[in-house]
């Protein structure tokens, strides 16, 4: 079960950035091709807080957790949850994702 200590940690990323994304590796140095792309179809709209999920595996373990969602990356816009790469790149395919990230 995710501790109070570590859902807080979340709690506060999530709300701390409009876009912040739970990936494997980070932004110079991806570690997965599903994690990269997803930051890809983000940057564009400004500026991504990432979480390497790699260099601790307790928030690795707890994200998924968090948001009930079994894989790495995960996506939170605007403090909402969005899902994986998929979901972004359809997102993106759609012409929603600018504003979704905008607020618009």
């Amino acid at each position: 079960m995710i501790s109070d200590t570590l859902k807080s940690r979340f709690d506060a990323e999530i709300k701390a950035h409009p876009v912040v994304l739970y990936m494997k590796g980070n932004q110079l140095f991806p570690r997965c091709g599903f994690s990269a792309r997803a930051l890809e179809l983000l940057k564009p709209f400004g500026p991504v807080h990432t979480v390497d999920v790699l260099s601790d595996n307790e928030v690795r373990e707890g994200i998924k957790e968090y948001s009930s969602w079994p894989t790495i990356p995960q996506v939170y816009i605007r403090g909402q949850f969005v899902g994986g790469s998929d979901i972004v790149n359809e997102l993106a395919a759609r012409g929603e994702l600018e504003a979704l990230v905008k607020g618009s």
